[in-house]
């Protein structure tokens, strides 16, 4: 790590802070239906997820590279933007991992960043054509997961529709261990490069870069601070999402994982910001729904959406009210 003026020292705290209850909140995403079926331990499917999440945050930067330069100008990016559009997610991400409720930490992201250059340069800063392939790429992401649960959860249903319940539990209880690591190595693919982004836009802002580029050691830090955020776990979204929201089976996890996973990394591939708790929440929704409708606890899943639908309007409105109040405060003195 090269030295740093204290305002970027600030934002890469802020950053580690903000990817470490990233991986708390999503660390139901990796490991919450392999718990909940019972085909692992919490202590086993904690060390898995934590480890496959730091190695999935090597697969490449291209996710880094659209937070950092397709949200707003950057050219608009100051340290205080950062900071500000930074403390905002990870107060949002903690106030809501504490509540139980699993949520999109890239629609707390993205909105604070937006918000915050909103309240110190208005509308103009804002890259609207990146922008709107970034939002539509968070709202297709969970309709396209629920679809593949669906078909794959009644392609799964016709083929074993002769074999007996324990021998279906018994294939995927062996088949949900993959599953699940395929789940927690997408995460990692995804989630921590919103992070490597930031600091990577903090950097350019200070000078120390002059292409926008993810260094090692950024790459290298993001990824331990969602590891360290998964190995504590945020065991109440955990209950949420593995134990609340339906009853599951090894072939639910199975194919509930491998749809999530597989859309993760394809949105990974080409560089697409997704939120993964959406992605995980829909396909369960889905498996629950190829069964039978009641099958799915709608009281709450509608929380859950309610927590969704608030993220990125509260994020932005309070990074831009808090910016605001900072750039005057700034100029007063």
């Amino acid at each position: 790590m090269p030295d740093l003026a204290l305002s970027t020292l600030v934002i890469v705290f802020l950053a580690i802070i903000f990817d470490f209850s990233n991986g708390m909140n999503d660390s139901a995403n990796a490991i919450a239906t392999v718990i909940s079926t019972r085909v692992l331990t919490p202590a086993i499917a904690l060390g898995m997820a934590v480890a496959l999440n730091f190695f999935g945050a090597f697969m490449n930067t291209e996710v880094a590279r659209t937070i950092g330069t397709d949200i707003v100008d950057p050219s608009s990016i100051t340290s205080d933007v950062i900071i500000v559009a930074l403390a905002v997610a990870a107060v949002w991400n903690i106030v809501l991992t504490v509540l139980g409720m699993p949520i999109s930490a890239s629609h707390a992201l993205i909105g604070a960043i937006v918000g915050s250059v909103l309240g110190v340069h208005g509308g103009h800063a804002i890259h609207s054509q990146g922008l709107l392939k970034i939002l539509l790429s968070l709202l297709l992401s969970p309709a396209l997961a629920l679809a593949c649960s669906i078909v794959l959860m009644k392609s799964m249903y016709l083929l074993f529709r002769d074999s007996t319940p324990r021998r279906v539990n018994r294939l995927f209880g062996k088949l949900q261990i993959v599953s699940a690591a395929f789940m927690a190595y997408s995460h990692g693919s995804n989630d921590a490069q919103k992070s490597m982004g930031v600091i990577t836009m903090a950097l350019m802002a200070g000078g120390y870069l002059t292409t926008f580029r993810v260094p090692e050691w950024v790459v290298f830090v993001c990824a331990l601070a969602m590891a360290l955020g998964t190995a504590l776990g945020g065991w109440r979204v955990i209950q949420t999402l593995g134990i609340g929201l339906m009853k599951l089976k090894p072939v639910h996890g199975f194919a509930a994982e491998s749809s999530a996973a597989m859309v993760i990394l394809g949105a990974s591939h080409f560089g697409l910001p997704v939120s993964t708790t959406h992605v995980i929440t829909s396909s369960v929704v889905g498996v629950g729904a190829s069964r039978r409708f009641s099958a799915v606890r709608w009281s709450l899943a509608s929380k859950i959406i309610v927590s969704w639908v608030l993220t990125l309007p509260v994020c932005i409105g309070a990074a831009a009210i808090i910016q605001w109040i900072v750039t005057t405060w700034m100029h007063a003195w």
